[in-house]
């Protein structure tokens, strides 16, 4: 994936994280949602394009499509007041889609970093499902997932790699640092949930 795209996927989840912790208004949401999938369309596009028939190429490019149409249509929905159930749809979609990319990061690539990522990736999107399809209470939850997920999967690791660090840090270190996290999503849900039951028990 272009470390310039995957940049901008760090600050959509970032924005759209606060949206669904209510701090952001939907439709201003929206707007940048538009401005980022239109940029993950038109690269991966080009990339392909130019690509010469190149698979690697085209494999790696087709991943920014998965983005780039999401927050296409999250930024639609949000603008157009649409109901989010054909998002959710597609989010499981992309979230069984990215089980996939991450196989190939691991067996052909032998890119175990971005293996995480991609599962990670995988994860949250299957939250998006879970709450905007099948209308689960994980709004709060889902919220903080792609807030840290923004700077984990996206923002740090595309900096890192546009300023030539990534490849200088020891890959059992960013692995482990990234299992540590999943293991934090974990502990994160029981701690949300439990403060959730402890208001609802000072309101009764």
């Amino acid at each position: 994936m272009s470390n310039v795209g995957l940049l901008y996927v760090g600050s959509v989840l970032f924005l759209n994280g606060y949206m669904l912790l209510g701090k952001i208004d939907g439709k201003s949401a929206g707007i940048f949602n538009l401005f980022v999938g239109a940029l993950q369309v038109f690269t991966p596009s080009y990339l392909i394009v130019t690509a010469n028939g190149d698979i690697s190429t085209i494999l790696s490019a087709s991943g920014l499509f998965l983005f780039g149409f999401n927050y296409l249509y999250v930024g639609i929905s949000n603008l157009t007041n649409t109901c989010n159930s054909g998002v959710g749809y597609y989010s499981l979609w992309v979230a069984i889609l990215a089980i996939g990319f991450a196989w190939i990061n691991y067996f052909h690539f032998h890119d175990i970093p971005f293996t995480i990522i991609w599962l990670m990736w995988s994860f949250l999107w299957t939250l998006f499902y879970l709450l905007l399809a099948r209308g689960k209470d994980i709004e709060t939850y889902t919220g903080w997932i792609a807030i840290i997920q923004s700077w984990v999967t996206a923002t740090i690791p595309a900096f890192l790699n546009l300023t030539g660090v990534w490849q200088e840090i020891n890959t059992a270190v960013i692995v482990i640092v990234e299992i540590g996290f999943f293991f934090f999503f974990i502990v994160l849900y029981f701690i949300l949930r439990r403060n959730t039951n402890n208001n609802l028990r000072h309101h009764q």
